[in-house]
């Protein structure tokens, strides 16, 4: 069956954008796929910091669980026949959608994310997704 992606962060970005992928897939008799990437800050991968805690590891994890968890209740609150699933990936949020538009009809992201600069029009996920999926894209402003 086609399905509808869309990429999650917690941001209200990302809840406008998982509005817009619910109807587009009810609309077009698709399933829902929600996503949320998640990994260690860059200066933990760089040796910045002596130990990365185990803790550490499984909070950005459940952060990323919570954040599709939340999302799939919504959609079906939304639009209760819908076939949603979640994807809690451990990769780079741009890497991981991507990965996820090659057997997608659609992707949708947020214009912008939990990322620090607020003053740009598109955030780095959603315009490297623009330019990178292997499907159409929708990018949906709050």
């Amino acid at each position: 069956m086609a399905t509808v992606v869309v990429g999650v962060d917690g941001s209200s970005y990302a809840d406008k954008a998982l509005e817009f992928a619910a109807q587009e897939a009810e609309f077009r008799g698709a399933n829902l796929r929600v996503v949320s990437a998640w990994g260690l800050p860059i200066g933990m991968h760089a040796g910045a910091t002596p130990a990365v805690n185990p803790s550490l590891i499984t909070a950005f994890e459940e952060l990323a669980c919570q954040n599709v968890d939340r999302a799939i209740s919504k959609a079906r609150h939304l639009h209760p026949s819908l076939k949603v699933e979640g994807r809690v990936v451990m990769d780079q949020p741009v890497k991981a959608i991507l990965d996820q538009s090659r057997d997608a009809i659609l992707v949708v992201v947020g214009n912008r994310g939990l990322g620090g600069f607020a003053s740009l029009l598109m955030g780095s996920v959603s315009q490297q997704t623009v330019h990178h999926a292997h499907c159409p894209v929708a990018v949906v402003r709050s």
